[in-house]
């Protein structure tokens, strides 16, 4: 059970309580406006102490909320939008959706990353694990808006892709180098937004963008808090120190210089508010294509070039020698 969810039990029981009086106090003469604030200011305190300061691995539970905005729900707000389906090898990929669409009245190529919302569309859309066949249509649909001149729109939101026997049989890391190669050497604005989670290469092959940018309680990281804890200590309960660790918040990520912009959310995350985040996300993607839009096909390249390297530095590690070397 996602510990967040617990959390918003008792919220949601002051919740009830409040309409509740508030239904009675407007049949009745007896004034109960009082005993209303009293109680909305103790969930006011609820939601500061439950969500005012959030760990890593809480960030990470919030990211995985089976509430949050998913990449349909910011699809379904742009003015238009025309879906295109395959990989025009071997078949669609559910968990891949992208077309071309209309954001702030300009043409785009857009591609989310889908999951579901209950078991039946998890099944279908698996999880949002993208198979190989996702990520050629994810190639497919970058390569016809470059040589069409469109801006690419990206929605990131995967644990990680799909890591079953029949995508490696189909070339699962040749499809996700392919997608990488493409975005690097596409002459158009590409605009990445993490929405969720953004786990490993999953989420990479679709996050090569002149602006990235991430939900305030979204993560983006090279592997799971699960999975690394596993590698590096064979014991997959210390995902908590894993999360910290890895430095996978919008907040670490920007002060490495790897994402470009954070889009708060409401105190309790993204689906307590969900048109709101959802106005404000496509916004923000609005601005940075209308801007990345002014620039040469040329410059947008050797800017793109320029802002990969600069991620990272190189150095040296001072280790104390621990007794002697026979």
């Amino acid at each position: 059970m996602n510990p967040i969810v617990e959390r918003e039990k008792g919220l949601l029981e002051v919740a009830r309580r409040i309409d509740d009086l508030r239904a009675a106090n407007a049949n009745q003469p007896v004034d109960m406006s009082a005993e209303i604030a009293a109680l909305e200011q103790k969930y006011e305190e609820l939601q500061r102490e439950l969500f005012g300061s959030l760990t890593p691995y809480e960030k990470i539970h919030m990211a995985r909320h089976p509430e949050r905005p998913t990449a349909l729900d910011y699809i379904s707000q742009v003015e238009s939008f025309d879906e295109l389906h395959g990989d025009r090898h071997f078949r669609d990929d559910p968990a891949v959706v992208g077309g071309f669409a209309t954001l702030g009245g300009r043409a785009v190529m857009l591609i989310g990353q889908q999951r579901g919302r209950d078991t039946k569309e998890n099944i279908k859309r698996n999880f949002g694990m993208v198979t190989p066949e996702g990520y050629r249509k994810v190639k497919r649909l970058a390569h016809t808006a470059s040589r069409l001149g469109l801006p690419i729109v990206t929605f990131i939101d995967t644990k990680g892709a799909d890591p079953g026997i029949s995508s490696e049989e189909h070339a699962q890391s040749e499809a996700i180098a392919m997608c990488l190669y493409e975005f690097v050497q596409a002459r158009v604005p590409i605009v990445a937004t993490v929405i969720g989670e953004g786990g490993s290469g999953g989420a990479l092959a679709l996050g090569i963008a002149d602006h990235v940018i991430m939900l305030e309680h979204s993560v983006y990281s090279v592997a799971s808090a699960e999975g690394c804890a596993a590698i590096l200590w064979s014991d997959a309960s210390k995902a908590e120190e894993a999360a910290t660790r890895l430095k996978l918040t919008a907040a670490d990520l920007q002060r490495f210089g790897i994402i470009d912009e954070i889009v708060p959310e409401p105190l309790g995350g993204a689906h307590r508010e969900p048109s709101t985040v959802v106005t404000r996300v496509l916004e923000s993607v609005r601005r940075a294509v209308q801007k990345l839009s002014a620039m040469t096909p040329e410059a947008l390249l050797e800017e793109r070039y320029r802002k990969y390297r600069r991620i990272g530095a190189w150095g040296t590690e001072r280790r104390e020698t621990i007794g002697t070397i026979p």
